[in-house]
């Protein structure tokens, strides 16, 4: 018996669903590896505002790595587990160390705008097959992180003088 049995969804619908969730927990395995950089290797002024920023959000992406799996495994698929397969299908590419602030926060922004648009992709795709399971997921991900991206532009772009 498979699980799609008892999900009443239909397996060649689906199929798409698994492909773009497969996508993005390659995009989630590679982004978790530049945050790690971010965290070990960030210096100056912001040190412990973003040294602390970045393992909160390292910890959230690993969460997020093990939803995306789990629903692939609901959905009838098989999670790619080799960082090398990884490398190959990502979009988002690693970095190398990285310890000035605004360079990784940069990098981050790009890369939450390309997850966050890829993510209303999943969310549209998983509609038009009655994936509502993925369709929530995908939402819950969107309003996250669009709030933290606005935290983040306004962490990043403070244009304060002191007089």
């Amino acid at each position: 018996m498979k699980t799609l049995d008892y999900l009443q969804l239909d397996a060649s619908g689906v199929s798409k669903v698994v492909s773009a969730l497969q996508q993005l927990l390659a995009d989630y395995q590679v982004f978790y590896t530049n945050l790690r950089n971010f965290h070990w290797n960030i210096k100056g002024h912001s040190f412990f505002v973003l040294h602390s920023k970045f393992e909160e959000m390292y910890d959230d992406t690993a969460e997020k790595v093990d939803e995306v799996a789990e629903r692939i495994l609901m959905l009838g698929g098989v999670p790619e587990s080799k960082f090398s397969e990884y490398l190959k299908k990502a979009i988002v590419k690693e970095v190398p160390v990285v310890s000035c602030g605004d360079d990784a926060l940069k990098n981050i922004l790009d890369t939450y705008g390309y997850l966050i648009g890829e993510e209303r992709k999943l969310l549209a795709l998983a509609g038009e097959v009655d994936d509502e399971a993925t369709v929530a997921l995908m939402s819950d991900y969107l309003k996250e992180q669009e709030k933290l991206v606005w935290m983040l532009v306004s962490y990043s772009t403070c244009d304060c003088k002191e007089k």
